[in-house]
């Protein structure tokens, strides 16, 4: 009896243990799956708010910068002395030309005597000298009349309405799609402008990301601890299944994190766009290219939901090798572990077990991901740097935000993880032969 207790005890205490840590493990997985959904909508709503279907790309967004630009120079336009001068100078030049034609039109050869009175009464009462000489006094009347300040609002005015009218006549059919999402994720985030959103979705991804690599590194610390508990016990046999089989749970909290969270994010925008329009620049921001967020299930949703039959094997291949296999190699090396004077020579659980190992493709998926992180980083960064202009019109600045996620690392922690307990399957001593 007391030789049962000396064995259970040690057990007891080791289950309650493990659990305790496995509690804690499946704690910090739901966070960073939740903390994963969350981030993955809010950029999804910020990319389409900042699409730049709706900026760049959008008629009404260039009308409306211009339209302000003009409407701003036109209201606070005012003659400088240099500009009155010029304008002077013309207005004498213009109202030369027209004494000069009216001179010329009167002295024209007359066939009438009507004509030829006038031509006659002209030429006697009329000095055409004496009148370009009062033309410089008549211009500057004119320029003083036209920087009157009721001459200057009449003429504004003028303007103002020419280009109102023009803003009506120019559209795109992008600008109601763009209110109603506007509208619509504003109100979702509750802010009414663009700064303030641009505010709150900055603040809560940076807590979201915060958090998320916490949650990583306390996910990936319990395993850790789980490991070292290998070490401490590797002589205490009789605890080796216990600790065995809540390891492979432990494992099992990794892979669902890992296939469930975001592993790569790729967003690619143009930062900044800068024109200059009458000496104001026009600026657009943070303008989304293209954005998409995936985890390992939602490449498998994404590619069983194509209509093409190639794009649907490459779906169901990468469930089974990397999703389903791995499952069935933990749940065959749990039942060799536990059954062990009954399963220890069953062919399918040592199948399961030991075999099944070459064809699990968990390995291969997380150096899969790095190349096509690796690929694609590559290219949007090649891609984007010829975007990047800088004129003294026009400047733009790109940037390329492609990430790896937590969900990746996480994955990979899985991958290690199961590969050391393969290692210790093999040299724990219920399966030595």
């Amino acid at each position: 009896m007391k030789a049962i207790r000396k064995v259970a005890l040690p057990n007891i205490l080791l289950l309650a243990g493990l659990s305790l840590l496995l509690c804690g493990e499946a704690w910090f997985g739901f966070r960073i799956s939740t903390l994963s959904s969350q981030q993955e909508e809010i950029k999804a709503d910020y990319s389409v708010a900042n699409s730049i279907t709706f900026g760049i790309l959008s008629v009404d967004q260039w009308r409306e910068k211009m339209a302000a630009v003009v409407d701003d120079k036109v209201n606070e336009f005012n003659m400088t002395a240099v500009q009155k001068k010029a304008l002077q100078k013309k207005v004498e030049k213009q109202l030369n030309s027209l004494v000069d034609k009216a001179v010329a039109e009167v002295n024209k050869p007359q066939k009438s005597i009507g004509g030829k009175l006038k031509k006659l009464a002209f030429n006697a009462l009329v000095d055409p000298e004496e009148i370009q000489a009062e033309v410089p006094a008549f211009a500057a009347t004119i320029v003083a009349r036209i920087n009157k300040p009721t001459s200057k609002k009449r003429l504004k005015n003028i303007v103002t309405s020419k280009v109102d009218q023009l803003e009506k006549q120019t559209f795109d059919n992008t600008e109601p799609a763009s209110v109603t999402v506007t509208r619509h994720i504003y109100k979702k985030y509750q802010v009414s402008n663009t700064e303030d959103f641009e505010k709150t979705v900055n603040s809560q991804l940076i807590r979201i990301q915060r958090l998320s690599y916490n949650y990583t590194y306390a996910m990936i610390g319990c395993v850790l601890l789980a490991l070292f508990l290998w070490f401490f016990l590797r002589k205490h046999v009789r605890l080796h299944t216990t600790l065995y089989i809540l390891s492979l749970m432990f494992a099992f909290v990794l892979l669902s994190v890992g296939i469930t969270a975001t592993i790569i994010e790729v967003d690619a925008r143009i930062q900044s766009l800068n024109f200059t329009l009458l000496s104001e620049k026009l600026a657009f921001t943070n303008q989304v290219l293209f954005f998409q967020s995936k985890s390992i299930t939602g490449i498998v949703e994404s590619l069983i939901g194509q209509p093409k039959p190639d794009a649907i094997l490459v779906g169901i291949l990468i469930l089974l090798f990397v999703i389903i296999l791995p499952v069935l190699r933990m749940i065959g090396k749990g039942i060799l572990i536990w059954g062990r004077d009954k399963y220890a020579e069953n062919k399918l659980i040592r199948f399961l077990a030991l075999d099944l190992g070459k064809w699990d493709m968990a390995d291969v998926m997380v150096v899969g991901i790095a190349m096509t992180y690796i690929g694609l980083n590559g290219i949007l960064q090649s891609q984007l740097s010829g975007l990047n202009i800088e004129e003294e019109l026009l400047s733009t600045v790109t940037q390329n935000n492609t990430s790896l996620q937590p969900g990746y690392y996480i994955f990979v922690a899985y991958v290690i993880y199961a590969s050391l307990l393969s290692l210790i399957l093999k040299r724990i001593n219920p399966l030595k032969k």
